[in-house]
């Protein structure tokens, strides 16, 4: 007899058997909702195809976070009004031509995070809510991410992605907690986060099952002739869809291509060196020298997976907690943690901003792809946050949060909710996740530090 978990991955087994793909030696690309067909689980016969079609599709919600460590400039975050009066303060203005579609949090705090000790005691608990220990042993709790994937994960192909624009730091802090808490935001089980994946060209493949030694080659000229015979099935408006994704992925897949080769090239010299890719420095490990087109990559990843419902979760560290990045382009000399001593400075405005416009690039990205009546995003909630207020102060007692995306319209948008002066018991993280986790059809009774949901949501 069956057990319940095999049940499970049959039924899984069973829903993407009737998923559409076009497929090519080596290689599987997940496609975009298409009106004219049922890509994401076409039926076998005439009466349940003929329900289907007449029935308004019920489109997937999904569920992101982007994480910037060591804070934000508090004198340039802000938000106040409604609507189309919602007016944005200077770090968030790379939000305005979305604003519609977002919602400005100040005032929550994780308390399990409070006064334990300064950066990884302030961020490996971050998504958990939970509280983690020092020495040796690393402890913290399944993270909203992956409670979410864990249920809903087995309708898609990959139940989450989790990727990172730095590496991850070993050791431990002079508090004595693990630096392990620092350089992840997703924990699969207490005792193990999820694993970054730093490399673009990994995060690629892996989207698009892209192995072996073809991995070289085209992925849109592998799937070409099933590209052209699914254009003739298509309705106009569906093959201009289909259309514009290929370009889509062809443009992204130019700009991997250069970074698998600095990449391998890396590898290559690490070889000779006699030395681990992961301790070598940046860009000598490979990684993209300028960050700029890291994250911007990431983000078209994310958008791809969201958009073919490859996933429905996601997690992107643009930069961990004692982040060691650097911004030439934003004219700062100092690198991200020692620039957030300095918090209130117009340098580390500038990398705020920066870090908040990958959500916006992210928000608006899936804006531009249509899902029905509306958008990607209106069918997502992408969560954007930092582990503090304060980098100079190391203040965590109130943290800066955007969400954007209304989960196929269960999440009002365009607001500004303030929690700060509502009391200590109502203005905890964890209860926003819970309300979030709601939204996505998963009900708990407590996550973390709570058990009642963010009032007013």
């Amino acid at each position: 007899m069956s057990t319940p978990k095999q049940k499970s991955r049959e039924a899984r087994r069973r829903m993407i058997s009737r998923r559409r793909f076009l497929r090519g030696v080596g290689v599987t690309m997940a496609l975009p909702w298409l009106e004219s067909i049922n890509v994401w689980g076409a039926v076998t016969d005439a009466t349940a195809k003929t329900a289907t079609m007449s029935a308004a599709p019920v489109f997937p919600k999904r569920f992101g976070v982007m994480f910037m460590g060591n804070g934000i400039n508090g004198n340039h975050w802000w938000a106040k009004g409604l609507g189309a009066n919602l007016k944005l303060s200077k770090s968030l203005e790379p939000l305005e031509p979305i604003k519609g579609k977002i919602n400005v949090i100040n005032g929550l705090y994780n308390k399990p995070a409070v006064g334990i000790g300064i950066h990884p005691g302030q961020t490996g608990q971050l998504l958990t809510g939970t509280s983690i220990q020092k020495g040796a042993s690393i402890h913290s709790g399944v993270s909203v991410d992956q409670v979410i994937a864990n249920h809903v994960g087995q309708e898609t192909l990959q139940s989450s992605i989790v990727l990172a624009c730095e590496q991850p730091m070993t050791g431990y802090h002079e508090t004595n907690f693990s630096m392990a808490y620092s350089s992840h935001i997703s924990w699969q089980s207490p005792e193990s986060p999820v694993p970054n994946e730093v490399y673009p060209s990994l995060a690629f493949d892996s989207l698009f099952e892209n192995r072996g030694m073809l991995r070289n080659q085209s992925i849109l000229d592998r799937v070409n002739d099933r590209a052209k015979a699914l254009s003739r099935e298509v309705s106009s408006t569906d093959k201009a869809k289909l259309d514009e994704y290929l370009t889509s992925v062809r443009e992204i897949e130019k700009r991997v291509e250069r970074m698998r080769n600095t990449k391998e090239t890396a590898e290559d010299a690490a070889k000779t060196k006699n030395r681990p890719l992961f301790m070598m420095e940046r860009p000598a490990n490979g990684l993209p020298e300028d960050l700029r087109e890291h994250t911007r990559l990431m983000c078209d990843i994310i958008a791809m997976a969201f958009q073919t419902d490859k996933t429905r979760v996601a997690s992107l560290l643009l930069a961990r907690d004692l982040s060691s990045l650097y911004y030439p382009f934003l004219d700062v000399r100092q690198g991200h943690h020692g620039a957030s001593h300095d918090d209130l400075s117009d340098g580390y405005e500038r990398i705020s901003r920066f870090h908040l416009s990958q959500l916006a690039y992210l928000a608006q990205k899936l804006d531009a792809m249509p899902e029905g009546e509306g958008t990607v995003l209106d069918n997502c909630c992408v969560m954007w946050l930092s582990n503090m207020w304060s980098g100079f102060k190391h203040d965590n007692m109130k943290l800066p949060i955007v969400l954007a995306g209304g989960l196929g319209g269960t999440l009002q948008t365009g607001r500004a909710l303030d929690f700060l002066y509502s009391g200590e018991e109502n203005r905890k993280l964890c209860s926003l996740y819970l309300s979030l986790m709601d939204r996505m059809d998963v009900k708990l009774d407590h996550f973390g530090d709570a058990d009642t949901r963010l009032a007013n949501l």
